[in-house]
């Protein structure tokens, strides 16, 4: 599959879809506490997406086998793609929330780390450290630099701080196809790979583990877990590559990042 620049038309509509997606984060924030269960998540963030936003979650019964839930619930030593369920959040737990929604027939696709209660000193270390590496990646992309430059400056920064980086699964290509080329993988080295264009939109979505980098995919063939049963974190954004930098189309109002980086 061709890397696909996206027309202006296609843009909009990936700006649209972008904007619902962090609407919905910025919806569930408030229901993340203590005594919920991961599928009532789901649930509210199922009926937002299709009664509130007239769209449609993109997830649900993707890929083989499919995916049965309509967001990914990813808790404390889940790497990605945990399955929401019924067991209930408690106090200290961390948990990643994975929000594709589909508008018009274009993704837009983002997760944040939500934290139930206090978090340990530990785990919001390595919440804070993820999410530094997703910024500093998102503020060197603009045309001409290379995908190897987006994998070194995340790699670079977690294992400077003890962290490892998951290597198994990355960020994509996103536009009318959910994943699409290229790759986007969190290591690297710099002026390797595809070079970045105008009008390529793609996600970076770094997972970071306090632990090793080895992971294990549950029997359930979705839910990836730190092979060492060490914390895991991501934050993800999906990304347009504009003629002077990057516009973050998933980009929430509380963020200290721009939406619009320019060089």
């Amino acid at each position: 599959m061709a890397i696909t620049i996206k027309t202006p038309e296609e843009i909009e509509k990936m700006r649209v879809a972008g904007k619902l997606a962090s609407d919905v984060l910025m919806m569930i924030g408030e229901h993340v506490k203590k005594g919920v269960t991961t599928d009532e998540l789901n649930t509210i963030c199922h009926n937002y997406i299709v009664d509130v936003q007239d769209s449609i979650p993109a997830p649900l019964n993707y890929g083989h086998p499919p995916f049965p839930k309509s967001i990914c619930t990813s808790v404390n030593h889940v790497i990605c793609h945990g399955i929401p369920g019924d067991k209930k959040l408690k106090d200290g737990d961390i948990v990643n929330i994975d929000v594709t929604v589909i508008k018009d027939g274009f993704h837009g696709d983002t997760s944040k780390m939500f934290v139930v209660g206090k978090p340990s000193i530990l785990a919001e270390r390595l919440i804070r450290i993820t999410q530094e590496c997703l910024y500093k990646a998102i503020k060197i992309v603009k045309p001409g630099i290379k995908l190897g430059d987006i994998g070194h400056v995340i790699q670079h920064h977690a294992e400077g701080n003890n962290y490892s980086v998951v290597r198994e699964y990355c960020g994509h290509g996103i536009g009318a196809v959910f994943h699409e080329d290229p790759q986007v993988v969190h290591y690297g080295r710099p002026n390797t790979g595809d070079e970045l264009q105008a009008g390529m939109c793609l996600t970076i979505e770094p997972m970071i583990n306090a632990g090793k980098r080895y992971s294990k995919v549950l029997p359930d063939q979705w839910t990836v877990v730190t092979k060492d049963r060490s914390l895991s974190a991501q934050w993800e954004h999906t990304l347009l590559v504009t003629d002077s930098g990057v516009e973050i189309l998933t980009h929430r109002g509380e963020e200290n990042i721009p939406q619009i980086i320019s060089h």
